[in-house]
């Protein structure tokens, strides 16, 4: 289960030692842009480059959040860290700690459901209701049944799914036990425990 794997969250290459944080990412109420209707968005990780393409319409409140997290370079150095195969691939937790305390209690609510979360499309986890913050799993498998428990699909990724299903997976969920940890001590943590994870180098808005 998503929600079961999440606990209260309290850029240099992902192996590479974390470069500071741009300021914007240390005040969440800052970035509060409304999202194109479409966009497009370039993830280049340690396995290759995939595209998500978001659509505002399927989840308004989930495609903004997304779209402001991109634009201020949150998901560089972010590591996949629950990869489950035929499931999930989540990440969305900071690599700076300072980070991660800052957007704890950043949540935005819920969006109704109008997409499935079918092989391919991206979804915010939550903590329950009205808890969405920065992270996001892609789905890997047919998990219709997340629609009825209120998971609301953004976007889809549209190139590069390859890349997705291959992102490294041998560590199964014992990372996602640990996820306090990732929150207070960044990627250091992921680097000494973790090592063969793959994660996001950066991620930007596509034209």
């Amino acid at each position: 289960m998503i929600r079961l794997a999440l606990v209260t969250l309290c850029a240099a290459a992902v192996t590479g030692v974390a470069a500071a944080a741009p300021p914007q990412l240390l005040h969440p109420a800052s970035l509060h842009a409304k999202a194109p209707a479409v966009y497009r968005v370039a993830f280049k990780t340690t396995r290759g480059t995939f595209v998500v393409t978001v659509h505002r319409v399927w989840a308004p409140l989930g495609a903004d959040r997304f779209y402001n997290l991109v634009r201020a370079h949150f998901f560089d150095g972010v590591t996949f860290f629950r990869v489950v195969k035929g499931f999930v691939v989540q990440f969305g937790i900071s690599p700076d700690p300072a980070v991660s305390r800052a957007w704890q209690n950043a949540t935005i609510k819920d969006d109704p459901v109008k997409a499935s979360n079918t092989p391919g499309t991206i979804t915010f986890a939550d903590a329950g209701p009205s808890t969405r913050t920065t992270q996001v799993f892609v789905n890997l498998g047919n998990n219709a049944s997340l629609d009825g428990q209120g998971f609301s699909p953004f976007g889809r990724v549209t190139s590069g799914m390859s890349v997705v299903d291959h992102l490294y997976g041998g560590d199964g969920e014992q990372p996602t036990n640990d996820q306090q940890q990732m929150s207070s001590q960044g990627n250091a943590f992921l680097r000494k425990h973790f090592p063969k994870l793959d994660g996001i180098v950066t991620a930007r808005i596509s034209s």
